[in-house]
């Protein structure tokens, strides 16, 4: 018996690819060169790739691009989702073009198919990077792509929009394929009972991944209501029509940081804006304001899970106190009621590199004392360290520290929300080998980066009607 697929015998593009093959994806989407001015919010500047390429927003196809070309009678869902149209040779001549968009689809995907393969590295020599980071890169550029450029509260470009989701199905794609094994029990006819394993999505892509869409859908949703605003913008010093509504220069200009030179000023009618307008910009500031908690949570989560990788453990100091000084490390063992805000308070930062710089030191510190806190434990037999845990971990002097640090870590982090990424969470995303954490935790980072900016930028035209109602008093 013939078990071989059935082909449609019309469908024949000059490529089927091996089942091994389904589960690739690609990583050079839109792989343009970040900057930090194309960002407000410094926890989407992951490390990028040396080998990444700039690339025109002009030179993506109109049509969505395919990562794998599946057959068509067995798996139309994946075409269906990817956008791609089908192929009919039955149709009349005017569908010519649509066999040309295919054909154009099909040798991109080669080419992305071959990039991915090998690994960013163009020239073969095997020094390229590893899928997973293939992938987080691709997540990091494609944000870059569509919303670095994107500085104000407006709709977002429909070509842009279309880009950032039919490119992100495509990078979504491979999660399809990623399952778990679980046993179960099944009966048979003869009364007998067998036990197999079945295959479920893997927990964690089936939790965080439809939540974060669903945040994604939210946020854009959120700019495409700034259509018809009562505000509009205007470059510093700039008397174009933009700025010119009323027929007279900007009533009202808000101060900038010299750091945000780059950003557009909102103006705002003599007066203010109604209170309609008022309303609807802290509902949606708000709502913003929620989903970025909700994507940092999921983030900070997929981060926690990543392992930490052995060329970070070799580079810790052999005690805490060379990691974070005398008189914090002195702070930390004297007092017995250890006060995380009241160290914060004594520190007096004054910058936000000062509060990186802080968190890299606590964080070494808290993993170098829970190092020797385990070496001391393996001393004993497990038997003694299962029975006498408890009083063990609060007497000893490692583990108090290390808690101690780690209290200061997260009280560091809620004073600071817009705080870079640590030295950790960077090597922990460079590191990273499994394709599933590293688009969970690139996907949860830009949607961050975006809810933190409409954020400012909401902040920013509430500021300026403020002023405006003020001056009318």
């Amino acid at each position: 018996m013939d078990n071989s697929p059935s082909y449609d015998e019309h469908y024949d593009l000059g490529y089927q690819p091996s089942p091994s093959s389904v589960d690739q994806t690609d990583h050079s989407l839109t792989e343009t060169s970040t900057s930090g001015n194309s960002f407000m919010y410094h926890r989407t500047n992951s490390e990028t790739s040396a080998y990444s390429e700039s690339v025109d927003d002009s030179s993506y196809s109109g049509e969505a691009s395919p990562w794998f070309y599946p057959n068509v009678k067995s798996n139309p869902v994946s075409l269906t989702r990817l956008g791609m149209k089908q192929y009919n040779t039955n149709a009349s001549d005017d569908k010519v073009e649509d066999h040309n968009a295919v054909d154009s689809e099909l040798e991109m995907m080669k080419e992305r198919f071959a990039k991915l393969l090998l690994g960013e590295d163009m020239s073969g020599s095997g020094k390229g990077v590893c899928t997973a980071v293939t992938i987080s890169n691709s997540i990091t550029n494609l944000y870059a792509t569509v919303f670095g450029q994107n500085l104000r509260l407006e709709p977002l470009n429909p070509e842009k929009k279309a880009m950032w989701k039919r490119e992100m199905n495509c990078l979504f794609s491979v999660c399809d394929y990623m399952v778990e094994l679980i046993p179960i029990s099944q009966n048979l006819q003869e009364g007998a009972q067998v036990e197999l394993m079945e295959s479920r999505p893997r927990s964690d892509l089936y939790v965080n991944l439809p939540a974060l869409q669903k945040l994604d859908a939210m946020l854009i949703e959120v700019l495409d209501s700034f259509q018809d605003t009562e505000f509009w913008y205007a470059e510093k010093g700039s008397m174009s029509s933009n700025s010119t509504r009323t027929g007279s220069f900007r009533r009202v200009v808000v101060q900038r940081n010299e750091e945000k030179w780059w950003l557009p000023i909102p103006c705002v009618p003599p007066g203010g804006l109604s209170e309609e307008a008022r309303k609807h910009l802290k509902h949606k500031r708000d709502s913003c304001n929620q989903i970025h908690k909700a994507a940092m949570a999921i983030n900070s989560s997929i981060l926690a899970e990543m392992e930490i990788p052995d060329s970070y453990m070799s580079t810790l100091p052999k005690s805490g106190k060379a990691c974070l000084g005398d008189s914090i490390y002195r702070y930390m063992c004297t007092m017995d009621k250890f006060s995380p805000d009241h160290l914060l308070d004594c520190l007096d930062i004054a910058t936000e590199l000062e509060a990186l710089d802080l968190a890299d030191r606590v964080e070494a510190s808290m993993y170098t004392w829970r190092r020797k806190a385990c070496m001391s434990n393996s001393k004993s037999s497990w038997i003694m360290v299962k029975d006498l845990m408890s009083e063990t971990d609060w007497n000893d002097k490692n583990y108090v520290l290390a808690e101690r640090a780690e209290c200061l870590l997260l009280c560091l982090k809620e004073r600071y929300p817009e705080l870079s990424q640590t030295s950790l969470d960077t090597c922990k995303i460079q590191c990273n080998r499994d394709v599933g954490q590293a688009v969970l935790e690139s996907y949860s980072r830009v949607l961050e980066s975006l809810a933190f900016n409409i954020v400012a930028w909401i902040e920013d035209v509430i500021c300026v009607d403020r002023s405006a109602r003020n001056q009318d008093k």
